[in-house]
């Protein structure tokens, strides 16, 4: 298979249209899609990222621009009010203007807070993302919603910013950590639930190929010692089965082309773009009680047996469709349960969401699978049974 076989380019529309290109070694590509006018380029990153940083420095100080680099803290711990000052800091001080612009070269957290960053500064300039975890391709990178945390809960301060062009090379996936692989199909088998099925028959096929990256110190993606644990320490680097490359290019491809319908189609959420919440009500409660110490993906696993649950009870899925949650997440390697008697601290945590409608909470789930609804005020002991059932 050719770099081509495994090279798409994906259009969102709206107000301010993009691509998503999805293939291998795009870095290149990145930097020379800045635009002319831009004099100067900030680089926000990782420390884990720092040579592939410094790459990127280079390739921007070639084409005649300055590079300027801003390490931040790894996963959630970036995503502060204070990280962000600091890159304004360096924006001032390197005299950014509006026709500048900023990179995210990292994670979900590192885009959500570059992507926020861009949109603060000057009132808006230009963003360009380079996710490079799996989570990030599919979920974080596309679609312009931006932000950073707060004590009081998660993403509740940020921006609708899109960013000017979306890079999503897969050949970082072939380092990545076992348990952030792992931690990212959750949100690809999101997409699978609420969308598109194809996603679930492939993953399913393909499951022993997901699993494939021998991580160094054999952990386990799946407990609080594993996927739930927030940072890429929790497992090491590892090698990914070259055969697992295209089935995850097919994923990532898939998955994208599903958010850019629906974001082109409601980019501020106010209708259609809910859907793409599937299991992030409880999943974001869960990040809250954990203090972030749980991988996102892994929540968002554990938040989608929780919704698939709660429409069990309602009637709204069948015993089959609750079950093929649990059972799918589980052979990825992802948790479906989590720990009992936190339920008063998980309802208020999801009292915080960004769904709720003063005190009425409203949660996505399905009515049959590929099929979401929104379900606004479910009865207390509904909510409670839900808990119940994955709690271990």
């Amino acid at each position: 298979m050719t770099d081509s076989d495994l090279r798409h380019v994906i259009a969102v529309t709206g107000a301010a249209p993009y691509d998503v290109t999805v293939g291998t070694d795009l870095l290149e590509e990145a930097v020379a899609s800045v635009p002319a006018e831009a004099a100067r380029v900030l680089v926000v990153h990782s420390q884990p990222l720092q040579r592939k940083a410094d790459y990127l420095k280079r390739l921007i100080d070639e084409s005649g621009r300055l590079g300027v680099l801003v390490e931040v803290p790894d996963a959630e711990a970036g995503k502060t009010a204070e990280v962000a000052a600091f890159a304004w800091g360096v924006l001032g001080k390197s005299e950014f203007t509006r026709t500048d612009v900023v990179m995210a070269l990292g994670g979900g957290a590192v885009t959500d807070l570059a992507g926020f960053v861009a949109a603060s500064w000057l009132r808006g300039v230009g963003v360009i993302q380079i996710p490079t975890t799996l989570l990030a391709m599919v979920d974080a990178a596309v679609g312009g919603k931006t932000g950073i945390n707060i004590t009081e809960g998660k993403n509740l301060v940020g921006a609708f910013h899109e960013p000017l062009s979306v890079w999503c090379d897969v050949s970082f996936l072939s380092t990545l950590p076992r348990n952030d692989l792992v931690a990212g199909m959750a949100e690809v088998v999101k997409v699978g639930f609420i969308r598109d099925l194809e996603i679930l028959t492939l993953t399913e096929a393909n499951i022993d190929l997901l699993r494939s990256v021998d991580a160094q110190d054999g952990s386990r993606a799946g407990g609080e010692t594993g996927a739930g644990v927030s940072g890429a320490s929790a497992a090491g680097d590892g090698s990914l089965d070259p055969a697992a490359v295209p089935v995850l290019v097919e994923l990532i491809r898939r998955a994208v082309q599903v958010k850019a319908d629906v974001v082109s189609a409601d980019l501020k959420e106010s209708h259609l773009r809910e859907i793409l919440n599937y299991g992030h009500t409880f999943a974001h409660a869960i990040e809250y009680t954990e203090r972030y110490q749980w991988r996102h993906g892994a929540a968002v696993s554990v938040g989608m047996v929780y919704a698939a649950e709660l429409a069990g009870l309602a009637g709204k899925l069948t015993e089959a469709e609750v079950e093929r949650h649990r059972s799918l997440l589980s052979a990825l390697g992802l948790p479906v349960t989590y720990a009992g008697g936190r339920w008063d601290a998980l309802h208020l945590a999801m009292k915080r969401d960004k769904k709720t409608r003063g005190d009425m909470l409203r949660f996505v789930i399905l009515q049959g699978i590929g099929n979401p609804v929104r379900f606004e005020g479910p009865d207390p002991t509904l909510l409670i049974a839900a808990y119940d059932a994955v709690s271990r």
